[in-house]
């Protein structure tokens, strides 16, 4: 009995981890490397968080409103998509520019904790690090728009001796890709957690210049972040140029192998769709000339505009499809749309959490490490159940899981933490549920995303693959830019602030989180009713889920 429940679990093993091993292919490792580059960029999130909290006066619904401006590059992707396509020879040039901007805003970061005066000679360092938070997203979405077609490249549609490959291998090849790209990520996030617990040992008896120079030094090591998708697309280039070698020699077209497609001629040639790049340049102006103007209700404008662009190219493309799979591509795009467009409590609960419940630079990075680490593991364990089961299934399935993980933190705003101090000796404290409701939530939010990426990758047409990925991708991106306009409402109505001195040390604002129950309430509810209330709406209406 015993051996056969160890045989079981080493047979579970096998097939969860190692099989994800062994489907590993060399051709997957250039966009993983350039999804890895975006993954370590995450060395400067706590950094960031306690630097906002402790030199700058932005408020909660500042950032929130500056997040959606972050986001914006994200939900404009399909205009640089499809001119990846058009320019995929020279893919590796927007990569190069991509590393370029993510460069360019570390090194802001640089300079305002090194030389604050000297940068604060030229405009004020809040208006520096919000140039800083917006030019990365710009350099990040270049170079993600270059992966995710990548990916698609990357997963053959003959094997070896120029056989076609069974439809259904591809499709667990391409949720194998979106697995590992995820991997990639988050195996990213998690290293640099692990080096944030390192580099932050006994950050609480540091003084302000010693910690200031800790931040120093993290944002420095970052300068070296966009080497990693630099190195990704020259592997890429070199592996291309040896397949088409070893292709020739086999009599084979290279090119057609490597779209798996026959031989085309003119009709294989992408060539520019003037209404797309015109009508998205026109919407990037009006965006920045809305933005840069400060036009009241300038966000909701410009989301309004993005939706509607995004919903007519969506169209497009299910004119394009058949009946049924435009019915799936509409029905799985409501349910994530509702999924991601969840609103968060924004920076207020994070500063709570640092001022009420003591959590310092170092927890704070160990909470990443569990959290990365656990969805490292939780993306092998759940892959059999990312490929079995509908998006709408799994999305129901978050909503419920998320929900009630969420009532730890709620708890503790109504002070369970000190009962359960007092009647445990002091083990089971803010920290301890803290890393208790980390361990259980961290595998979650992975596995929609992992799902709807694959089901991109396998509808993608091979000769528009960055275009597709730029639309479907723009879309879900643009739910994220609405989470974001519900984080800065849910903010505006429920206001939480820190404490805030200025130069002379006087309070400027103090600290207040009397609205944080009803936050956290209500951000709850609306987590759990907009995704479950598409999946009802999707299936009324007989939508189908991918």
């Amino acid at each position: 009995m015993f051996a056969r429940v160890i045989q079981a679990c080493l047979r579970y093993f096998d097939r969860t981890f190692l099989d994800l091993g062994r489907q590993m292919r060399w051709s997957y490792l250039p966009p993983l490397m350039v999804y890895m580059a975006y993954g370590v960029s995450g060395i400067t999130g706590i950094v960031g968080t306690f630097y906002v909290k402790e030199y700058l006066s932005l408020s909660a619904q500042d950032l929130a409103a500056l997040g959606f401006w972050a986001m914006l590059p994200w939900a404009i992707k399909l205009p640089i998509g499809h001119a990846v396509d058009l320019l995929w020879r020279w893919k590796a040039w927007l990569v190069w520019a991509g590393a370029l901007l993510v460069f360019a805003s570390f090194s802001i970061m640089v300079g305002l904790i090194g030389e604050r005066a000297a940068m604060e000679a030229i405009m004020s360092a809040n208006s520096w690090y919000q140039l800083s938070v917006l030019i990365a997203p710009l350099g990040f979405v270049l170079q993600d728009v270059v992966a995710d077609a990548m990916t698609v490249e990357a997963v053959p549609h003959f094997d070896a001796q120029g056989s076609p490959i069974d439809p259904a291998a591809r499709r667990a090849m391409n949720t194998t890709m979106q697995t590992l790209g995820r991997v990639a990520i988050i195996g990213g996030l998690a290293a640099v957690a692990l080096a944030n617990v390192a580099m932050f040992e006994g950050v609480e008896k540091l003084d302000a210049a010693a910690k200031q120079a800790i931040y120093l030094k993290i944002y420095s090591v970052a300068l070296c972040v966009p080497l990693l998708s630099v190195a990704g697309v020259l592997l890429a280039s070199w592996m291309r140029l040896r397949e088409e070698k070893r292709l020739a020699a086999l009599g084979i077209d290279a090119d057609a192998m490597r779209h798996g497609l026959p031989d085309e001629g003119d009709e294989g040639i992408t060539r520019p769709n003037w209404l797309i790049l015109g009508g998205s340049i026109a919407f990037a102006g009006i965006s920045i000339g809305l933005g840069m103007a400060r036009v009241k209700y300038g966000q909701e404008l410009i989301f309004v505009l993005s939706a509607t662009v995004i919903l007519f190219l969506m169209w497009r493309l299910a004119r394009e499809m058949t009946p049924e799979m435009g019915a799936t591509l509409i029905g799985t795009s409501l349910i994530t749309f509702a999924f991601r467009a969840t609103p968060s409590t924004g920076a207020g609960v994070g500063w709570w959490q640092i001022d009420v419940l003591g959590f310092d630079q170092q927890f704070l990075s160990i909470l990443d490490l569990i959290a990365y680490g656990l969805t490292l593991a939780g993306l092998f364990g759940f892959r059999r159940l990312m490929a079995e089961k509908s998006i709408a299934w799994n999305v129901i399935m978050l909503s419920l899981v998320g929900t009630a993980l969420s009532l730890p933190t709620l708890a503790m705003a109504f002070n369970l933490h000190h009962w359960t101090a007092a009647m445990t000796g002091g083990v089971v404290d803010a920290r301890f549920i803290a890393v208790f409701n980390t361990a259980l939530e961290s595998p979650l939010g992975q596995i929609a995303m992992v799902q709807g990426l694959a089901w991109i990758a396998i509808t993608a047409p091979p000769r528009l693959k960055a275009t597709y990925f730029a639309v479907m991708a723009s879309f879900s991106n643009l739910a994220l830019s609405a989470g974001q306009l519900g984080t800065k409402y849910l903010n505006q109505i429920f206001v939480l602030t820190r404490e805030v001195k200025d130069a002379n040390g006087l309070v400027t604002t103090p600290a207040n989180y009397n609205d944080l129950q009803a936050l956290l309430i209500t951000a709850i509810l609306l987590g759990l009713i907009l995704p479950i209330g598409a999946v009802g709406l999707a299936k009324l209406r007989r939508w189908q889920s991918g």
